[in-house]
């Protein structure tokens, strides 16, 4: 049986991508197959199909993509489960992340029972489950590694990507006091995310505000070190989700903590079955909010790669392989 996905065979701006279609999967004995209803196209994505940072090739393929179709966010429903798989059944809504095989731009995908994969909160839509995980899990994991805790100064700057408001969110519930650096237009917006104060980057220069921070956390990778150690106290971490210019922010990731003061940290994202679920929670009770700017349909996916990379877009943009709610 054939499916419509969307496809790459080499690397490249958006137009590489094509929606065509293509075997539809057949799950192995401990994998679910999903009928993909939405799912996103985020930086990670970006990133994989452009393979702008060469190091992304020793995962994708070195010379030509081995995972055709991308997309590693999704809600669905599962239509298909192998003999082996217990902890889900036909017709379970679920939700998840995998930037692994990838494949959640296609009407089905599959993945192990004990990936990172479970049912959704209750009362969410399939385009409102989609955007939890990917801006939620590098948002989860560099506040981890800095080791916010209750009444700590944290700085995000860029808080309106899907990382950045999702950061706001997840260090208010973590217990930080929050300063936010955005733009004019979502001032307002990360006010309501729960920010305890709003930086318009367009009219005041952040970096004088004249106060430091326990924590300085760049959700667009657009500041740097250098630019923010003012902003940081005498043992200040400054992370970042990008690598920086010339990759410094590897390399400083490694000396600087020698020193004993003020550190770059740079930690390696990862994402478990018991982050999504650590998610689901925070979703149910009302303490995180996945924010969704654009929604486009499967065919209209190059569109969408365009718009995500004009580096304009506010949280998510969702991708519909279904018109099923």
């Amino acid at each position: 049986m054939k499916m419509r996905a969307a496809i790459h065979t080499k690397y490249g701006p958006p137009e590489v991508v094509r929606v065509t279609d293509v075997d539809k999967p057949v799950p192995k004995k401990n994998e679910v197959l999903v009928k993909v209803h939405a799912t996103t196209v985020n930086r990670t994505d970006c990133g994989f199909r452009s393979a702008k940072y060469f190091i992304s090739r020793f995962w994708s393929g070195l010379f030509k993509p081995k995972y055709k179709t991308l997309g590693n966010e999704f809600a669905g429903e599962i239509e298909a489960v192998g003999e082996n798989v217990s902890a889900f059944r036909i017709g379970d809504r679920v939700f998840g992340y995998n930037d692994v095989r990838f494949g959640a731009h296609a009407e089905y995908m599959t993945l192990q029972e004990n990936d990172a994969i479970t049912s959704m909160p209750d009362g969410l839509t399939y385009e409102e489950a989609a955007p939890i995980t990917e801006g939620g899990h590098y948002a989860l994991c560099s506040i981890r590694a800095a080791k916010i805790k209750d009444g700590q100064n944290l700085m995000i700057y860029g808080a309106t990507g899907a990382i950045g408001s999702a950061a706001v969110q997840l260090a208010k519930h973590f217990g930080a006091h929050v300063v936010a650096v955005c733009d004019t237009k979502n001032v307002e917006l990360v006010r309501l995310l729960g920010a305890d104060l709003v930086i318009d980057y367009k009219k005041e220069d952040f970096t004088k505000i004249g106060r430091t921070f326990d924590v300085v956390f760049d959700a667009v990778g657009k500041s740097s070190f250098g630019t923010c150690k003012p902003l940081l106290n005498e043992r200040g971490i400054y992370t970042s989700t990008e690598l920086g210019k010339n990759a410094e922010n590897v390399f400083l990731a490694l000396w600087t903590p020698i020193f004993g003061g003020k550190k770059v940290l740079f930690p390696i994202p990862t994402i478990s079955k018991s982050d999504v679920i650590f998610l689901k929670k925070l979703v149910e009770t009302g303490k995180y909010k996945p924010v969704i700017d654009r929604r486009y349909g499967l065919e209209q996916i190059v569109e969408a790669y365009k718009y995500v990379e004009t580096g304009q877009k506010t949280g998510n943009v969702i991708i519909r392989c279904s018109w099923n709610k």
